[in-house]
């Protein structure tokens, strides 16, 4: 008899911590972030290069994760989506170009030229009269046409980067200070390979790429990965690649040119590509694999049989270069910041979702690859998405945690362009925090990471990350933090991880993508983009086929 109050009073005790268990998940911390920080940005998986060991060892561990956290998998049974990623490694280049009657130059490289191959060919050339095309851009909507109708097929064209410079007659030609995609390399070559031109280099500077030349060195003087080429698609370039300011500078003096008027010239829509006379001849031999790399996907399944089939997508990338040119002895690329920092939040707001209520539409967690090698990852999950692409209502990236401790305010790519933005806006109010436009939106952020995959699909889409108003530090820091890193550790070895990070910020990021993420899954409207918004058009034709 004397037992029985106390099994009663253990019974007591024990039930609530039991209801805790079940109803509560534990909330995101930084000491969770850190775990999955620590081995994604480990030398074990030498710097996550798509198709390698260590690529398939951070694709592994993620999915391990998923499965342990109780997600669906997301393709087919599986959690891996399967990218094809063709790799090709050039021998080393030779570089020649000179005007007739004047010696031939011999550029080094990558002192001078960084080249790759346009294709996965065994052998690259481009041999041809050097073009200048200015900025090389053929936008319609700002009545510019940089090739008027000159025949560049078999040339080499050199160009510019970004955007031309908005006059104050204009201010927002090219979307004025903020870069649109007609200033993207990408968009380049892309422009170039419809041309029918055999090569393009595209001159580099540090203030208009954004990123000094050992960022172009340690993204490009490298094997390089890309998707299988759609056959329909034009001849491919035969070449590829940057040419420092320096190097263009004499190259073109050659022919009695100067680059700084070639510039000035450049920037008036009266501009017509100048046949320089100069011939360059570039070419290599490649090795080419065929690979495969992957996607890792999961999905907490939303509870409204009305719109559960419905997804708003997370999304971020678990690449990075692999190993690479050393640099200060160090020749793995561990990615810390870019972006395993991102996948470590990711994979918290992954935990808690599937162990708290369900949302009302499903929520779909894309963890891409090759994201370095050109947003491949998501190009090809946006061209093979596991639902239809009007069933993914929004996307939200993390491309780069937090490391440096709490902020008052964030930094949101595409927080203009749909309404995603200020509904993000609305909801960081009620906490204190607000949205700090760009500081550099020259450099064209919102086209260098995969929401712009899911955006060129029609999926209204935005990029989260901290912004520069740290507590506790002075005014500035955070800026002079990020111009650190740019100059510094970005795309570099000594992007690694390191104790003394202050991950309270990852764990504010991540639980604020987390709220946002299901709020707009719980919301009773969908996202819309933006009246002037490029991708509108896109996703209103996805919306009208699926009627």
């Amino acid at each position: 008899m004397t037992r029985f109050p106390i099994l009663l009073s253990l019974c007591i005790v024990a039930a609530p911590a039991l209801a805790q268990t079940t109803s509560a998940p534990a909330p995101i911390t930084a000491h969770e972030i850190d775990g999955h920080l620590r081995f994604l940005s480990s030398d074990l998986l030498e710097g996550r290069a798509p198709a390698t060991r260590g690529g398939r060892l951070a694709a592994e561990y993620i999915a391990a994760q998923l499965r342990a956290f109780g997600l669906e998998p997301g393709v087919n049974g599986s959690y891996f989506q399967k990218v094809p990623i063709d790799i090709v490694s050039a021998n080393r280049a030779t570089i020649h170009g000179g005007a007739a009657g004047r010696a031939t130059a011999t550029f080094r490289y990558p002192e001078d030229v960084v080249v790759w191959a346009g294709s996965a060919a065994e052998s690259s050339a481009a041999r041809g009269e050097l073009v200048f095309v200015g900025y090389g851009s053929t936008a319609p909507e700002y009545k510019w046409n940089d090739f008027k109708d000159a025949d560049v097929r078999g040339k080499v064209l050199l160009m510019l980067v970004n955007d031309p410079p908005a006059p104050a007659s204009e201010p927002e030609l090219f979307g004025g200070r903020a870069m649109t995609y007609y200033g993207r390399w990408t968009y380049k070559f892309e422009e170039a390979e419809r041309r029918g031109a055999a090569g393009a280099l595209i001159i580099h500077t540090t203030e208009r790429a954004g990123y000094p030349w050992h960022t172009v060195v340690g993204s490009w003087a490298k094997e390089q990965r890309m998707l299988p080429r759609d056959p329909s698609l034009p001849t491919p370039l035969g070449v590829r690649g940057w040419i420092t300011d320096s190097a263009a500078i004499a190259l073109l003096s050659q022919a009695g040119l100067d680059l700084a008027e070639l510039r000035s010239q450049a920037e008036s829509r009266d501009f017509a590509p100048v046949a320089t006379g100069i011939t360059v001849d570039i070419a290599f031999r490649n090795t080419v694999e065929h690979l495969e790399s992957e996607n890792v996907i999961g999905i907490v399944r939303g509870r409204d049989p009305i719109v559960r089939d419905e997804y708003v997508a997370f999304s971020s990338h678990w690449d990075h270069l692999g190993i690479g040119p050393a640099v200060d002895g160090d020749s793995i690329y561990n990615g810390a910041l870019d972006n395993a920092s991102g996948v470590a939040d990711l994979l918290a707001v992954a935990r808690v979702a599937q162990q708290s209520p369900k949302p009302r539409r499903s929520l779909l967690f894309v963890f891409v690859t090759a994201e370095e090698s050109g947003l491949l990852g998501s190009e090809f999950f946006g061209q093979n998405a596991v639902a239809p692409v009007e069933k993914i209502v929004a996307n939200i990236n993390v491309d780069g945690g937090n490391i440096l401790g709490r902020v008052r305010d964030l930094t949101v790519l595409g927080s203009n362009k749909s309404s995603l933005g200020p509904a993000l806006g609305r909801m960081l109010a009620t906490r204190g925090m607000r949205i700090t436009p760009e500081e550099h939106p020259e450099r064209g952020y919102f086209y260098r990471s995969d929401h712009f995959s899911f955006a060129k699909v029609g999926i209204p889409s935005i990029s989260i990350a901290a912004g520069t108003d740290y507590v506790g530090r002075p005014k500035g820091w955070g800026v002079e933090q990020n111009e650190d890193y740019t100059a510094k550790r970005y795309h570099q070895p000594s992007d690694a991880y390191r104790s003394d990070f202050d991950l309270t910020g990852a764990a504010q990021l991540a639980e604020i993508v987390l709220r946002f993420g299901t709020s707009v899954a719980n919301s009773t409207t969908v996202p819309t983009w933006n009246r002037d918004a490029e991708f509108r058009e896109v996703r209103e034709r996805s919306l009208r086929a699926s009627l």
